[in-house]
């Protein structure tokens, strides 16, 4: 059945967003599975870039139809004015083109507050969430007291509940972690007011996908931050609070289990973390200062979502071969490739020495004080001088950056099928 999905391998920011882009040129649907605003896709088309927290980047095209699924959390004011800046760029956002599932739950503000005043409250422990109210809103979806977007549609009742809601969190705020009084009943005003105006978008997706996939229409599903952030099978407790990896398409889009076409794992041709938890191939000093950039462009290692600049190192095949086991990958894009222009030799993390052993795979349940006493062992391979940016075909990049892609092949076990050399959407080199 034609269902693509396009799966980060690190801590997000792999650059899924311009992939999913492109691979959006072949999709009917595009989706969302999981997340919420604390992922951020970049997709720079000619002159202007687009920043998407929660809308599928293929929305992009015009022929696409975009689904956010019920297995996402989703904030009405960033997704408002999400949909607002699209607007004033010229891509239409009507009912006919954008499903909201009637099953996402919402993030509120007070969430928000929740989230911030709970990371401070940590200390020197802190996970470094990005403060956008993931987590408890997760938390409420869990405890089964979480409000979900198709309760919009009956307002009377939907005031009610939110106006626990914010009571609720209220009492929370200011008995664990001391802080002034909300005002529940503007708050209460403001934000049901704002979340009415997503009433029309909201709507069977379920059918809609389902239809499609019998139809023999292509869906591409685009997961949320990283395989090394998924709340079960990521470097926990320095995680995100959903299923970032492949398999969480069928629950977060009510899909059942079928026939996958390709899973697509993104990479960097490096390796880059936003916040805390383990990093056992991180760089410091000039090297990673070349690596992250200065900021002054949107390709540069500074976080999309919250501004943050990225933590750098060497690219880590074992995690990137763990990443491949637990996500089905059969395909990998690599991702600024560029970047490493100029660099007279690049490393590559081939295995860890850890308590005395060698490991070539991460270990399952492996605790973060034992990934930060984990050595790299690094494979030297020769840098190229060449600017590789113009380069649109595999025959014309220099030998020393073929000879990198294939070692990137041979370690992982997976073939690469794309390769991105800049931010603009062409700039791609294209192997299948």
């Amino acid at each position: 059945m034609p269902i693509h999905i396009a799966v980060g391998m690190q801590w997000g920011d792999e650059g899924k967003g311009r992939v999913v882009d492109l691979l959006s040129a072949d999709a009917a649907i595009v989706c969302r599975y999981n997340g919420g605003d604390n992922a951020g896709h970049t997709v720079t088309v000619g002159k202007k870039t687009f920043k998407l927290h929660l809308i599928p980047s293929g929305i992009i095209h015009s022929h696409t139809i975009g689904i956010l699924g019920g297995g996402m959390v989703i904030n009405p004011l960033t997704l408002l004015d999400e949909m607002n800046a699209l607007k004033l760029s010229g891509i239409e956002l009507s009912p006919r083109r954008l499903y909201i599932s009637p099953l996402a739950h919402l993030i509120t503000p007070a969430h928000r507050l929740l989230d911030q005043a709970e990371d401070e409250a940590r200390g020197k422990g802190a996970i470094g969430t990005t403060g956008r109210g993931i987590g408890p809103t997760y938390i409420d979806k869990a405890a089964r007291r979480g409000l979900r977007a198709g309760e919009i549609l009956e307002p009377e009742s939907f005031r009610v509940k939110v106006k626990q809601h914010f009571k609720l969190v209220d009492r929370q705020l200011q008995s664990l972690f001391h802080k002034e009084p909300l005002d529940v009943e503007s708050m209460t005003a403001e934000w049901v007011a704002a979340a009415s105006k997503l009433a029309p978008y909201i709507q069977d997706a379920t059918t809609l996908l389902h239809d499609a996939v019998r139809s023999g229409d292509t869906v591409l599903a685009e997961g949320a931050q990283g395989t090394l952030l998924d709340l079960d099978y990521g470097t926990y407790p320095f995680v995100t609070s959903s299923n970032t990896t492949a398999t969480g398409i069928f629950s977060g889009l009510a899909l059942g289990i079928m026939p996958v076409d390709r899973i697509i794992g993104i990479t960097k041709a490096f390796q880059t973390r936003v916040g805390a938890g383990p990093f056992p191939t991180e760089l410091s000093g000039e090297l990673a200062a070349r690596l992250r950039g200065t900021g002054a462009n949107p390709w540069d290692e500074y976080g999309t979502t919250t501004g943050r600049p990225r933590r750098v190192g060497w690219l880590d095949m074992v995690l990137l071969r763990y990443a491949v086991m637990i996500n089905g990958v059969n395909e990998l894009c690599i991702t600024k490739l560029d970047i490493l222009s100029g660099l007279p030799e690049i490393h590559i993390c081939t295995s860890y020495k850890l308590d005395g052993r060698e490991c070539e795979i991460l270990p399952m349940g492996l605790l973060p004080e034992q990934m930060n006493a984990a050595r790299p062992v690094y494979e030297t391979l020769p840098g190229w001088k060449e600017n590789i940016t113009a380069v649109r075909a595999w025959k014309d990049l220099p030998k020393s950056a073929q000879d990198y892609i294939r070692q990137l092949e041979m370690l992982s076990g997976v073939h690469v099928s794309m390769i991105s050399v800049g931010p603009e959407r062409d700039q791609v080199i294209r192997l299948d």
